[in-house]
């Protein structure tokens, strides 16, 4: 076992770490939503897991985090730890803006924003907290075109929460999140908790719309397979693989890792941080100015 996947499962050094042009870092990581502390043990209370998430994100200040579960104020955490410089857009899931969010946090030094939206994963997608197709609460996708400030090549970051309760509302979700992904759309990543594996219904329909596994399809993968969805507990190799990156064909994927350290003692969150390293095959499109957060994609 290496030093990186270590008995103690304890952190020693980064796993990815910061990169250089022109490859991006990408994080998918669903942080755990805060809870009530009445209603939960301690290792799940966030006053004990922002010191590990902070932490966890300044070991490896990725390029672009994908966050899960995210409430408002969790989001002080994610910037501490990733530092000055970073941006996000995204917002609650419910009606008005509030509750759970899926943003994407952007390096906006490396990243410039050309435009960005959110949708409900509904029948009405543009009517804020829709719900359809078996889900008890609203799910959504965050989705965003950058600008590489140092390659000018352009990238398409999604992120999103599929149920965990229905696997129709997850088939069908993830068929809609397939329509979006297109031969007039730059390289394409895909970052989420889709709480599905390899083998279901979902997944596969978006390997159907032609995105790619990035552990799968990695040059390297610097860690063992973990599962994902830890609880808290000793990470299990070939565990439940339910938290996923997954990118088009025209991105190249040259290091992949499912992230199993304690940080400050403790586990930040209840799933394990995926990550992978991407690089663009091809410039995408013209670089002309485009004011930041200009507009919807």
């Amino acid at each position: 076992m290496t030093e990186r996947d270590s008995a103690n499962h304890r952190m020693t050094r980064a796993v990815i770490g910061p990169v250089r042009a022109p490859e991006l870092h990408i994080m998918s990581w669903n942080i755990r939503r805060r809870m009530p502390g009445f209603l939960t043990r301690s290792a799940d209370r966030w006053c004990r897991r922002a010191p590990g998430a902070t932490a966890l994100l300044t070991t490896e200040r990725p390029t672009v985090l994908c966050a899960q579960e995210v409430l408002p104020d969790q989001l002080g955490a994610l910037y501490e730890g990733l530092g000055r410089g970073f941006h996000h857009v995204g917002f609650g899931r419910s009606a008005d803006g509030g509750g759970e969010a899926c943003p994407i946090v952007y390096d906006a030094d490396r990243l410039e924003l050309e435009g960005w939206e959110q949708s409900a994963l509904s029948d009405t997608p543009r009517l804020p907290g829709s719900t359809s197709w078996g889900n008890p609460f609203p799910r959504i996708l965050v989705r965003a075109r950058f600008r590489d400030r140092a390659t000018s090549r352009r990238i398409h970051v999604m992120n999103t929460h599929l149920d965990p309760f229905s696997a129709r509302s997850r088939r069908r979700a993830a068929v809609a999140i397939g329509d979006l992904v297109g031969p007039g759309e730059p390289p394409t990543v895909l970052a989420g908790d889709l709480n599905a594996g390899p083998s279901s219904d979902a997944v596969r329909a978006l390997f159907a719309a032609g995105l790619v596994d990035s552990w799968d399809g990695a040059l390297s993968r610097v860690t063992g397979e973990w599962g994902t969805y830890g609880r808290y507990r000793r990470p299990r190799r070939h565990g439940d693989r339910i938290d996923w990156i997954l990118t088009s064909s025209r991105l190249r994927v040259t290091e992949a890792a499912i992230n199993p350290f304690r940080h400050d003692g403790g586990w930040p969150s209840d799933h394990l941080p995926v990550q992978a390293v991407v690089r663009t095959e091809s410039p995408s499109g013209p670089s002309g100015p485009v004011v930041d957060g200009a507009g919807p994609l």
